[in-house]
């Protein structure tokens, strides 16, 4: 257990981003560190003077990208705002030291008396929200070095502008990383990162997602340090970051003005493309099956047959459960002209034969993902209930058609698709948390565990989020085991909700550590009028999976 942290902070200013304002808070509050020394650049006051003539003599070749910047805030204004300034003097009372850098063409320095002064405040870990460029022995000062974020994916992306580029250039996942430097001498070195979908059209919109999730990398990552000590952590970073890292890719620059008009144009031409095809076409959820010879998973998508429902509503989410030799399927139904989805039930008997679809559990608000299980001779659901910020466990009092609400098992929770495994006598719960508003809920799976099903005492995972990547984050069904191994599908969210399936083989479950691989995907493509599947479900001979399609109005 290492002692109460020192943080340092680099800063331009005191008014900084909310997002990195509302850490700050965290990193405040904690019990494992406190903020002791604010670094403050006293040259970025220097470029706030520029008088308007100079700054757009500075800026003239790139005067179209940042009208386009400001507009784009405007009209994709985000509630909360992550990039709203607040002033960290409300709730900061640490020492404060200005700093002049000395400036080179490329780089800043911090001089040697001016570290002099720093040294002496023996700081464990700086963080980086400011000084453009910082160069020196700076990264020698701090016992735990300087951690920085960057947004893009260092291995295919890199230079400025990257937040641009990622929407014009349609890339189907946003990456923010946390990374570290310890010495002058080294290169940056990988903490953390977590993928997300990258925002159709609006750069202030997929940057707010970014940012709002990663105000907890460092929080987080500064807890784990204190839990499992340096040498352990360290040791961790190392492997991490074992292999040599070659960049093959294009440096991105600021777009000129001619490239940002003609970007632009090209997204408003694409977005207006799509508006108008949705007034059109419906996408519709529908069901599709397959039942095989023998008790195993079905594989072979093309072999499904498709349950098409009407085209006032949509199906999905397709769970089963098999009692007296027949499948009882419940899904998602939602009918358009309402609001809020309910669940309902199919019924399939030993021949084959599908029943008419009846409605089991409705509420005043969205209930979907209809997860099943039986459990000590009782049977029980756990619907998705995120609207009402619950996890809610309901018990099946006249199988199959009544339910009772047992409890709520979690509450003020943003949640979804919960699916519990029971493993060794004890139960985890998998569920996607959006932990911080105005994060998405699609990038981060959070597990629970506890003896007891019925219970609000459930054990946070020390890993949480065990997964913090839309490609494979979300649950997409039942763990199921397969030759001795247990898989868990998961929602591939990288190019749109619920595009894909991933499925990952779960190597080591226990109360201190979740590992799991991706082994396979399953993707929309073995039927051309298909372009998303994200729910996977097999019980014996019967496999049930979920697709969408655009339907005419």
């Amino acid at each position: 257990m290492i002692e109460k942290l020192k943080i340092g902070l680099l800063l331009d200013d005191f008014c900084i981003p909310n997002w990195s304002y509302k850490m700050l808070e965290e990193i405040n509050k904690s019990s494992g560190a406190e903020i002791t020394l604010l670094v403050i650049n006293k040259s970025a006051e220097d470029n706030k003077s520029l008088g308007f003539i100079r700054w757009f003599l500075k800026n003239r070749k790139q005067i179209a990208y940042l009208i386009f910047r400001k507009l784009d805030r405007i009209v994709f204004k985000c509630i909360p705002d992550a990039f709203e300034l607040k002033n960290i003097r409300e709730i900061l009372s640490a020492d404060i030291l200005e700093v002049q850098p000395e400036k080179t063409k490329f780089q800043n320095k911090i001089s040697d008396q001016d570290l002099l002064e720093i040294r002496k405040y023996k700081i464990d870990i700086f963080i980086k929200l400011g000084f453009n460029n910082l160069s020196g022995k700076i990264f020698d000062v701090a016992r735990f070095g300087v951690w920085f974020y960057n947004h893009g994916n260092s291995k295919t992306t890199r230079g400025s502008s990257i937040e641009f580029w990622e929407v014009v250039k349609n890339e189907d996942e946003t990456v923010v990383e946390l990374q570290i430097i310890r010495n002058e001498k080294d290169d940056s070195a990988l903490l953390y990162c977590s993928y997300s979908h990258t925002s159709g059209f609006s750069i202030n919109l997929n940057l707010n997602n970014s940012y709002w999730k990663a105000l907890s990398f460092i929080p987080l990552k500064i807890q784990e340090l204190n839990t499992i000590g340096e040498e352990e952590f360290f040791k961790q970073i190392e492997e991490k970051n074992s292999h040599p890292q070659f960049y093959s890719n294009q440096l991105f620059k600021t777009p000129s003005n001619i490239e940002t008009i003609v970007r632009v144009s090209l997204k408003i031409a694409s977005q207006i493309k799509e508006f108008l095809i949705s007034k059109l076409y419906n996408d519709q959820w529908i069901l599709l099956y397959h039942v095989n010879k023998d008790p195993n998973i079905s594989t072979s998508l093309f072999e499904f047959k498709k349950l098409v429902p009407p085209k006032d509503r949509f199906w999905a989410d397709p769970h089963i459960i098999k009692k007296n030799n027949k499948y009882y399927i419940f899904f998602e139904e939602l009918i358009y002209s309402k609001v809020n989805a309910h669940i309902s039930l199919i019924i399939m008997d030993e021949n084959g034969k599908l029943s008419t679809p009846v409605k089991v559990l409705e509420r005043d608000y969205h209930l979907s993902y209809p997860f099943i299980f039986e459990d000590e001779n009782e049977i029980y659901m756990i619907p998705e209930t995120k609207m009402n910020k619950t996890i809610e466990l309901y018990k099946c009092t006249d199988f199959p058609l009544k339910w009772e609400l047992e409890s709520i098992l979690f509450d003020n929770i943003k949640a979804v698709d919960t699916t519990i495994l029971k493993k060794d006598g004890r139960y985890w719960l998998f569920a996607n948390v959006q932990k911080n508003p105005g994060a998405s809920v699609h990038d981060e799976l959070f597990l629970f565990s506890s003896e007891k099903l019925n219970t609000q005492n459930w054990l946070n995972h020390p890993q949480n989020p065990i997964i913090s990547d839309t490609k494979s984050a979300r649950p997409a069904g039942k763990i199921f085991e397969y030759k001795g191994n247990l898989y868990r599908p998961s929602q591939n969210c990288s190019k749109h909700y619920g595009y894909a399936i991933t499925i990952n083989q779960v190597v080591e479950i226990n109360e201190l550590t979740y590992k799991e691989v991706v082994i396979n995907t399953i993707l929309p493509d073995w039927d051309k009028k298909l372009y998303s599947t994200h729910t996977i479900n097999s019980v014996d001979n019967l496999t049930f999976i979920d697709a969408q399609m655009k339907r005419r109005k």
